[in-house]
């Protein structure tokens, strides 16, 4: 039965570790929210370790550089893992070729030029047309401000006539920013399936983020965590509850954030009986539940 709790200190004890997300978490995408600021800068006060966990689908140095433009303090985190961090390693080993043609906006060219130290750059990459590519990668949508998988049909039907392989930097079907909610670059790879296409996933809920976090821990003292130690914080439900759960560790699903049109909340907490509905309805069964990060 998942836990209703009303803030992090009623279960930090029982972690030395916390995979936070970021999106609906931490930040709207435009500011900050002061009360998971201050819960995290806690928990590391107290001891304890945060990895900002995201499935933003550029290297770490982009999303450490947009966090502080955002005004994020840095003493609420020891470390940043992202999903393009992942799907940048599976790129540079060659795993859709070493042509490839981008699917994205200009603000992800980063991934193309931009490498933590911890990336092993195997093949030299180089982006082309789609009628030469040996594969596909894709960052999301050219201007998700306006555009919507849809418009995506016909390059999309091109790469999948070609066999190619799509690389998907960003699983999140969609994301809030303020008051909007735009599509991701899985909105694209799961379109891209529907046609038959073949897409590869580097970000939550699937295992090579939940790794490249568990190395980049480990290199910060030399030790490796202990699963039984480790708490998820997420408000996807396929993506931050689902991929922690697959990797054995325990969750804390943010029930404000996607879900919150669907699970109302009474003061500040998660009404029980939606919440119950809602995880049902997914087959999902976090540790505990939280309106909000605090």
């Amino acid at each position: 039965m998942t836990e209703i709790i009303a803030s992090l200190g009623d279960i930090a004890r029982r972690y030395d570790v916390l995979l936070c997300d970021l999106w609906g978490c931490l930040h709207d995408g435009i500011h900050p929210f002061p009360d998971a600021v201050a819960a995290l800068q806690a928990f590391r006060t107290a001891g304890g370790r945060v990895v900002l966990l995201t499935n933003a689908p550029r290297p770490e140095a982009a999303v450490r550089a947009h966090l502080n433009a955002m005004g994020v303090p840095t003493d609420c985190y020891d470390v940043i893992v992202s999903s393009g961090d992942a799907a940048q390693e599976a790129m540079l080993a060659g795993l859709v070729g070493d042509k490839v043609f981008h699917i994205g906006a200009k603000a992800d060219e980063n991934f193309f030029t931009t490498f933590s130290d911890d990336i092993v750059q195997r093949i030299t990459i180089a982006r082309v047309p789609l009628d030469q590519a040996e594969g596909v990668i894709c960052t999301g949508l050219a201007d998700d401000r306006v555009e919507t998988p849809d418009m995506y049909r016909e390059v999309l039907l091109g790469a999948k006539a070609r066999g190619l392989k799509m690389i998907c930097a960003n699983p999140d079907i969609m994301v809030d920013k303020g008051e909007n909610r735009l599509y991701c670059a899985g909105a694209l790879a799961a379109l891209y399936e529907e046609m038959g296409g073949e897409a590869l996933y580097f970000g939550k809920p699937h295992a090579p983020v939940y790794e490249l976090a568990r190395r980049r821990l480990a290199a910060m003292d030399g030790k490796l965590p202990v699963d039984e130690r480790m708490l998820c914080i997420g408000d996807g439900i396929a993506t931050d509850v689902q991929g922690g759960m697959a990797e054995g560790l325990e969750t804390l699903f943010i029930t404000g954030g996607l879900a919150g049109p669907d699970i109302p909340l009474e003061n500040g907490m998660p009404d029980a009986a939606a919440l119950q509905a809602y995880l049902a309805r997914h087959q999902q069964s976090p540790t505990a539940a939280i309106g909000f990060l605090r």
